[in-house]
């Protein structure tokens, strides 16, 4: 099958131009053509013949026409991109009019767009085109494998693009997910349309303060990570309401944008319900604001539209982040979480996660004390535990008893012992007479008790 380029493809006056590789970037590329961008041109690179025939983009070519013949890549990157690289020189002709901007849109993590959008990529910065990648990371749900290949493919992209905005369809589950999937799926080719008319727009539109190529290029060359959000809003608060939504977008990823060095601004309303100065005051505040200090590359724009009625339309492109680092990859639900860094950039340190126990949910454990071992229990329940324990009789007080009379005498006293008086003042030293002290000592012979007066332990210990 013949490579599909039309007869007058080099009358094309646009410079630039939108490529759909494979069959998600090319599904893109066809909803982006019919919903229409101004002065742009489209083409389409597929090893898929059928996906080519189905297209209405008019411009298309097959690659690897001897590699695949028509049937696709089989979810092999290295497959499409040895077809990129058989019809190198086709595409070549292609880029070769007038075109000074290309962007290069991709479903990652299949065979032909995983493999082939690196190969278009690095061809297009050969002629010295401003290359703009746009690409999405696969559903989760579509396996570990595809979002392995995906990543593998962005690390490659990322090495010959000026620019890189990263797409990740996860996300549709979280901002669409109570549509059905016939729904829920095209946003995300309306997610990839709204992220290059949103840039191509605002080089293809006059303008009141206008914004040309080289502007656009003097934000996104080489700038590394980019980030895009646009808003629509219109009646009261409009201008404020827009730029929130623009900077609510999923096409920004969760990045600190306090870290750009290049914004990119285009406004555009009608002439009848034109954008007012302090609504302009409005929007650059707000945007002032979100991307603080760090921007060193700054330009706006403010474009007239007739079609877009009384609404107004924020677009903002961020680029040159510190770190180029994908979003968290994680499966719903389940235990993998993966940061990827692409380049040579370090990772940002993370903090170790930190394990929270909520003491006041955890259950008590009631456990029996040990025989011969002492248990720490509550005081409440101190009281009902020693009244169970077997124990000696305890000193009990009358009401006429005083505590320290009763210290003040021997124990045989208090308890009432009977013993020879003449035997204990022969037996006791003045000295232990003046303390009160016994000299007495109980021995047990022959099963029966005798009360001796040579008390070692009285007579033997030191002062």
């Amino acid at each position: 099958m013949k490579d599909y380029i039309p007869v007058n493809w080099e009358s094309s006056g646009s410079i630039i131009k939108v490529i759909g590789v494979g069959g998600g970037g090319g599904n893109a590329v066809n909803q982006m053509f019919q919903q229409g961008i101004k002065d742009v041109d489209f083409m389409i690179c597929n090893t898929d013949t059928m996906a080519l025939k189905n297209s209405p983009v008019p411009e298309k070519i097959q690659l690897g026409h001897d590699l695949a013949k028509g049937l696709g890549a089989g979810c092999d990157p290295e497959r499409g991109r040895s077809a990129a690289l058989e019809s190198i020189d086709t595409i070549r002709a292609s880029l070769s009019g007038q075109t000074e901007m290309v962007f290069i849109t991709a479903g990652m993590g299949g065979g032909t767009g995983t493999g082939a959008a690196p190969v278009i990529a690095k061809l297009a910065k050969e002629l010295n085109l401003l290359t703009v990648g746009v690409v999405t990371l696969p559903f989760r749900d579509e396996g570990m494998e595809f979002l392995k290949r995906a990543i593998v493919g962005i690390k490659e992209l990322e090495k010959y693009v000026d620019s890189l905005l990263i797409i990740d369809n996860q996300k549709i589950y979280k901002i669409f997910g109570e549509l059905n999937i016939f729904e829920a799926f095209p946003k995300s080719n309306s997610v990839l349309n709204s992220a290059v008319k949103g840039i191509a727009e605002i080089i293809t539109r006059p303008g009141f303060i206008n914004v040309d190529f080289a502007d656009v290029k003097m934000i996104m060359q080489n700038s590394g990570m980019a980030l895009l959000g646009t808003g629509t809003a219109e009646g009261e608060n409009r201008a404020i309401r827009a730029v929130e939504e623009a900077f609510s977008s999923p096409l920004l990823n969760d990045y600190d944008l306090k870290t750009a060095k290049g914004v990119l601004v285009n406004i555009t309303s009608s002439s009848n319900n034109g954008l007012t100065m302090a609504e302009l005051s409005q929007i650059m505040d707000y945007i002032k604001e979100y991307t603080g200090e760090n921007v060193q590359r700054f330009k706006r724009g403010v474009v007239n539209d007739p079609e877009i009625g009384e609404a107004i339309s924020v677009t903002v492109v961020a680029t040159g982040f510190d770190t180029h680092s994908l979003p968290q990859i994680s499966s719903e639900g389940g235990t993998l979480v993966e940061s990827v860094t692409l380049g040579d950039e370090t990772p940002a340190q993370t903090q170790p996660e930190r394990v929270i126990i909520d003491i006041k949910t955890s259950p008590r454990v009631q456990t029996e004390p040990m025989k011969n071992k002492e248990s720490v229990r509550p005081a409440a329940q101190i009281s009902t535990a020693a009244s169970s324990i077997k124990s000696k009789p305890a000193l009990i007080l009358t009401p006429e008893d005083n505590i320290v009379d009763l210290e003040n005498q021997p124990a045989y006293i208090r308890r009432k012992i009977m013993i020879n008086k003449e035997e204990r003042s022969s037996a006791s030293s003045p000295r232990e007479e003046q303390r009160g002290a016994s000299s007495m000592r109980i021995e047990e012979n022959d099963g029966k008790q005798h009360l001796l007066s040579d008390n070692s332990y009285l007579h033997q210990t030191q002062d």
